[in-house]
């Protein structure tokens, strides 16, 4: 399949600048895998759509302030490092701008008690950034770090915890994992309630999520790896719940990546950590969830084609369409998809 396959025609105003207040009043389409007329309705309504002994699969990674802005020594030109993966103490893999500027040797200071040397560049344009410093790092990325917002929010987030799911708990991330924006305490609650179970899982969202694909074929893209982990008791509550009958909802492409790498052929999730480099596209054959749910997405974009593999590309355009034309808001402060068979509210 080609890139150009994934397009879609999307107004600029529809890309939304400010999550919705409260969270879970964004709006929510319904779609079947199979394809069936969409329905219209709210986030707040998702746990209506559950059934007790099914499981929901959240992502519990918490976003860092991983932009950092300071100046090159030497020459005084601004510059920005957004910080993706960390290597060892003081080492991270991190994007830098101006990247033509900022070559292997250059002197990086973000102020009087932070300062870093470009070591090296990756393979996927990002630099290897030695930082020097005294004290804990985490607390000078604390006071100097910003919330590492996409290009494509152009107004400032009054409050960083709106960049946060509420279940966020262990730090790494250098975007959030937008599905979890919507829930609350009381959603959760309310799925609880229903007898469905909350399982979380770990994936930290670096760039293999957001780097753009700049191949023709599919065939050519690789993604960056990003860290995962599935502690052994969530993959035994995942197993129970589908070996009694219960389905499986991912909460957003990152918690479905994650389970796709650690299912086996019949589906069986095992517990592990470690590197996931999966690219989900059309062909995929779907081994551990049943439902799914997620923002939407940029158009030629990893994340549309892993949903276009999950409901097929035509059923996943013509949801997209509609929700072009309900306006409905678009992308990581936007509104959401729940995607399976047979949905209906009990």
């Amino acid at each position: 399949m080609k890139t150009h396959d994934f397009f879609y025609e999307l107004p600029k105003e529809l890309i939304a600048q400010t999550p919705v207040e409260p969270r879970d009043h964004s709006r929510m389409i319904v779609c079947g895998r199979q394809g069936s007329a969409p329905r219209h309705e709210r986030f707040i309504d998702l746990p209506e759509y559950l059934r007790p002994g099914d499981a929901v699969v959240i992502n519990h990674t918490k976003v860092i302030p991983a932009r950092l802005t300071g100046l090159k020594e030497g020459s005084g030109i601004a510059c920005e490092a957004l910080l993706l993966k960390r290597i060892s103490q003081d080492r991270w893999e991190a994007l830098v701008r101006p990247g033509r500027r900022l070559k292997s040797g250059s002197r990086l200071s973000f102020g009087n008690i932070l300062q870093a040397v470009i070591e090296d560049s990756t393979e996927f344009g990002g630099r290897i950034v030695r930082f020097e410093y005294e004290g804990v790092f985490e607390e000078i990325l604390d006071l100097l770090g910003q919330m590492p917002l996409p290009p494509y929010i152009h107004e400032q987030l009054s409050d960083s915890c709106r960049y946060q799911t509420v279940y966020a708990k262990i730090p790494g991330s250098a975007a959030a994992p937008t599905a979890g924006l919507h829930f609350t305490p009381r959603v959760l609650k309310a799925i609880a309630d229903r007898g469905a179970l909350i399982i979380p899982i770990l994936l930290h969202v670096g760039l293999g999520t957001f780097r753009p694909v700049k191949v023709k074929n599919l065939d050519e893209h690789v993604m960056h790896e990003e860290y995962y982990e599935v502690p052994q008791e969530a993959a035994k509550r995942i197993n129970e719940a589908r070996a009694k009958g219960g389905r499986i909802l991912c909460v957003g492409t990152t918690s479905l990546r994650t389970l796709e790498t650690t299912a086996d052929e019949n589906g069986v999730i095992h517990p592990g950590k470690g590197m996931t480099g999966i690219f989900i596209k059309p062909g995929h054959r779907f081994k551990a969830c049943d439902m799914l749910l997620t923002n939407f997405h940029l158009p030629e974009s990893t994340l549309l084609m892993l949903v276009a593999a999950f409901m097929g590309l035509d059923n996943a355009l013509d949801a997209y369409r509609e929700a072009v034309r309900a306006q409905y808001r678009f992308f990581s402060f936007g509104d959401c998809m729940l995607i399976g068979n047979a949905l209906s509210k009990g």
